[in-house]
C-alpha cells in the first residue's frame, strides 16, 4: 500500500481548504494566529531561561528584523500593493498583520502624510498582566518592529515610538507608533 501525498488534499496545500466554509476558515486563521503567538512566547522564555533577558531581547530583535520584513512583503504580495504606497498603504497592511488577527488595535489619526497606530489591547501583555507579572519590556523590538515593516511597505515612511513598556502607558493602550511620511524635496533653481 503507497502512502499518501501529505503535501495536497485534506492533509495540506490549498485542496484541504478549498471546501472549508468561511467560518472554518476564519477558525483556522485565529488558531494559527495563537499557534505562531504561542511559539513566538514559548521561543523567548527559552532563550529568557538560558541567557537571560537582554540576551532574549537581544536575540528577539534580530529575528523581528528579519520576520517582520517577510510579513510584509507577504501581505503586499497577497494584496497586490507595489512598495511606495504612502501611509495609506502601511494603514492597510498593518490590518493584515499575524497578530492584528489577535490584538486590538486602530489608527486613531490618519492623513496622508502621518499615521498615528494604538494598540489598545496586546494579547501578550494583557497575559503578562493576568499572571501578575511586570510588563515585557518590547520597545526595542516594536522599534525594530514597526520601523522596518513601514520601510519594507514604503522606504519614504519614519516610525517613532509614541510609547511602549518599558514607558508609562495609561490604562487605554499598550502602545503608540507615529508614522511619517518624508516628502521628496523640491530642488531650488
Amino acid at each position: 500500500m503507497s502512502n499518501p501525498d501529505l503535501g495536497t488534499g485534506p492533509f495540506g496545500g490549498e485542496d484541504g481548504l478549498s471546501t472549508l466554509s468561511r467560518e472554518e476558515l476564519i477558525r483556522i486563521v485565529l488558531d494559527d494566529a495563537k499557534n505562531w503567538l504561542a511559539h513566538d512566547g514559548l521561543w523567548f522564555q527559552a532563550v529568557e531561561k538560558a541567557s537571560g533577558m537582554e540576551a532574549a531581547i537581544a536575540a528577539d530583535r534580530a529575528a523581528w528584523e528579519k520576520f517582520t520584513v517577510i510579513e510584509a512583503k507577504r501581505i503586499m504580495e497577497r494584496l497586490g500593493m507595489a512598495p511606495g504606497g504612502g501611509i495609506p498603504a502601511l494603514v492597510e497592511a498593518l490590518r493584515h498583520r499575524l497578530y492584528a488577527r489577535l490584538n486590538v488595535q486602530e489608527v486613531t489619526e490618519l492623513s496622508d502624510t502621518r499615521a498615528l497606530f494604538v494598540m489598545r489591547d496586546c494579547r501578550v501583555q494583557s497575559a503578562r498582566k493576568r499572571k501578575g507579572l511586570p510588563d515585557f519590556p518590547c520597545k526595542s523590538v516594536g522599534i525594530v518592529e514597526y520601523s522596518e515593516f513601514a520601510r519594507t511597505v514604503d522606504p519614504r515612511i519614519r516610525t517613532r515610538c509614541v510609547t511602549c513598556p518599558p514607558d508609562p502607558h495609561g490604562g487605554e493602550l499598550w502602545c503608540a507608533w507615529e508614522f511619517t511620511l518624508d516628502e521628496p524635496r523640491s530642488e531650488s533653481r
